[in-house]
């Protein structure tokens, strides 16, 4: 076979385009195919309108609070379709470094049309044939729609066209209490929205209880509402939309509402891409892959949402650099998610990486130890009267299996854990490292110190340090 690239990639978002654009700039000919937009999910309809919506809403709640610190705002005014402006300018203003032109420049030739794999080391797209050694799947998710009866008849949101509102919903019913469900929840409700969210069971199930127990906690002083249990039917039309719910108890309740956004999760996109037909194997939502993520057809990869495994738009970069690594050196490189970090941006954060304290007590049993630091400890939380949430070590011995953060700008305290959790670091450096004061980072110094304080001031110590003492008395 005469191959007319050294790679193939399919889909422009993260995991594509770090994919492609990673093995062209070590000189390789990379085909890219995207057949809707490029930079897929997170920058046209997730993580940038998301957050942008969000920073309008922060913005929002701090001027209701009428005075606080001695200051006195004025009740904010609410335009929707400022909000929307602003959340579609952020969009714009990143896009370039997504776009077409910026990955031509870098080498790789950017095809636009929907392709198939019409054999281990060939891609149909638009009726044109290429060919290479390796082939990457990289065609991501979208959003899960739950069997609910009625649902196809009744308008309904996602994270698809939640962000093309031109006008605020009076009453957003949400089904769904993860990531989305909350971040967009809070974000409405604070930007003048009623706002009811349907849940069966816990809320941000992936994530501490301890630390979401806080944000809904603040959410709930903020005027969201929470209805536990599941929705079997709804209906309604545009404007007035009743969903039926089984209640966790046995009760029933019908929540009725102007908007509908069903945030359940997300699918893999990997069906119509002729996959099947080459004999792929599919797991339980999306493609089977090994570490390497190499396909049940090795000169097939799959990265990012469209293989079976965690959904975050770094997970997909970080495979995507995985795998142009591979491809471009001949050798073997593995995904290592001992240490992933995620990042719910509620206002208080809550973030988590490696275990959760469950997850380790599972595993581990009574070995596990936990060290939890109180935020209204904390010097920098204190002067800004920001001290709601905490940070929990949760540790074996002095190895740190995972943290969990709640409260303002958690996720910017995860970084030295990455190291520590993969062993490039220790928590002893880290409890003992100069760190500018005050700051809330002083946060990981304190929880790291108090992993070894019981060491550190422990009787062999102290008798060390009373044998020294009792020299220097001698010698003086």
């Amino acid at each position: 076979m005469k191959f007319t690239h050294d790679v193939i990639v399919i889909g422009g978002g993260a995991a594509g385009l770090t994919a492609a654009g990673g093995t062209a700039l070590f000189g390789l000919k990379a085909a890219l195919i995207e057949g809707h937009k490029m930079g897929g999910e997170c920058l046209n309809n997730g993580c940038v309108p998301s957050k942008a919506l969000i920073t309008a809403a922060k913005r929002a709640a701090e001027a209701r609070v009428a005075t606080r610190h001695g200051v006195t705002l004025a009740e904010p005014q609410v335009d929707w379709k400022g909000v929307h402006a602003h959340v579609h300018a952020a969009i714009a203003h990143i896009e370039h470094h997504d776009s077409a032109e910026t990955f031509e420049a870098m080498g790789v030739e950017v095809i636009k049309g929907w392709a198939r794999v019409t054999g281990k080391h060939s891609v149909e797209v638009d009726g044109r044939q290429l060919h290479a050694p390796r082939i990457v799947v990289a065609t991501g998710s979208k959003p899960a729609v739950p069997p609910v009866e009625g649902l196809d008849a009744v308008p309904y949101l996602t994270n698809e066209n939640l962000f093309d509102l031109t006008e605020r919903p009076d009453h957003l019913v949400i089904i769904g209490g993860g990531v989305i469900g909350m971040e967009m929840a809070q974000a409405h409700r604070r930007l003048g929205s009623e706002v009811t969210v349907v849940n069966p069971g816990p809320l941000m199930g992936r994530d501490d209880p301890d630390s979401v127990a806080v944000v809904q906690q603040v959410m709930e002083e903020e005027g969201v509402r929470f209805v536990f249990g599941k929705v079997h039917r709804v209906e309604g039309a545009a404007g007035a939309i009743t969903a039926h719910v089984e209640l966790d108890d046995g009760g029933s309740e019908a929540v009725s509402g102007s908007h509908l956004l069903v945030a359940v999760g997300r699918k893999a996109n990997c069906t119509g891409f002729g996959l099947e037909d080459l004999g792929v194997a599919m797991g339980r939502n999306g493609i089977e892959t090994d570490k390497r993520r190499r396909t049940s057809v090795k000169s097939i990869y799959a990265i990012g949402d469209c293989r079976d495994g965690p959904r975050l738009t770094h997970v997909s970069g970080y495979e995507g650099s995985n795998v142009a690594l591979e491809i471009v050196t001949g050798l073997p490189t593995k995904v290592d998610y001992r240490a992933l970090p995620w990042v719910t941006f509620t206002e208080p954060e809550v973030a988590q990486i490696g275990l959760t304290e469950k997850e380790a007590r599972k595993a581990h049993g009574e070995k596990v130890v936990v060290v939890r630091q109180e935020f209204s400890e904390n010097e920098r939380a204190t002067a800004e009267d920001s001290t709601k949430g905490h940070m929990k070590l949760v540790l074996k011995g002095k190895k740190v299996l995972g943290v969990s953060v709640v409260g303002k700008n958690a996720g910017e305290l995860l970084l030295p854990f990455s190291q520590i959790i993969t062993g490039k670091a220790s928590t002893f450096a880290l409890g003992s490292a100069i760190i500018s004061y005050p700051t809330r980072s002083e946060i990981s110094k304190a929880a790291a110190f108090a992993a070894w304080e019981p060491t550190v001031f422990g009787s062999l110590p102290k008798k060390y340090a009373a044998f020294v003492a009792k020299l220097r008395r001698m010698m003086n």
